[in-house]
């Protein structure tokens, strides 16, 4: 179904190590508008969408694993050259003594993954209104992130993702409206 070429969609440079930052940056691997939320929602919803929908899921669901990979990326350049103390200083003492330097899913402040991120109404236009939403917040929260950041590598990468939401919503806001058409052509759903 995949092809895996290893390398990421956009590349990633960081300037200094910064934990702090890198705590930040796990709300997008780990947190309800994250990047792996959006992927399972998408790709979950996909089985209940009309046919003509089903490619731009699958396309942005997988894309979001990409962005997942960027993330965990800029963690990782992030926290490598951290000492114990400086993961400590930035908040992630909790993590380190869990998981060390291994990523794990959740969000900034610590609260882990659950289910209950992603949606699925079984409506198409709900399900695709919810998926707008989502890619709305993830973009807010990338540009927060870029507000709180001063490495200018870093900042390139967050805003390239950032931009990349917001072309997925505006995919979104298409389809709902194809699927409005068709359902008042055909009276349907």
């Amino acid at each position: 179904m995949w092809i895996y070429e290893k390398k990421l969609q956009y590349p990633v440079k960081v300037s200094t190590c910064n934990p702090k930052l890198a705590k930040y940056l796990i709300e997008q691997y780990g947190g309800a508008d994250g990047e792996l939320a959006a992927a399972l929602r998408y790709l979950n919803q996909r089985y209940t969408i009309p046919d003509n929908v089903v490619g731009l899921l699958t396309d942005i669901g997988t894309e979001e694993f990409a962005h997942l990979e960027m993330i965990a990326t800029m963690v990782y350049k992030l926290t490598k050259d951290a000492t114990p103390e400086q993961l400590r200083d930035a908040g992630l003492g909790d993590h380190y003594a869990n998981h060390d330097s291994a990523l794990f899913y959740h969000n900034a402040a610590g609260a882990p993954f659950t289910a209950t991120y992603i949606q699925a109404k079984g409506d198409p236009i709900a399900d695709l209104y919810e998926d707008i939403a989502a890619e709305e917040k993830a973009r807010a929260t990338y540009q927060w992130l870029i507000d709180m950041s001063d490495d200018p590598d870093l900042n390139d990468s967050l805003r390239f993702l950032r931009e990349r939401e917001i072309v997925h919503s505006q995919r979104f806001r298409e389809a709902v409206e194809l699927l409005k058409e068709e359902r008042d052509r055909q009276k349907i759903f």
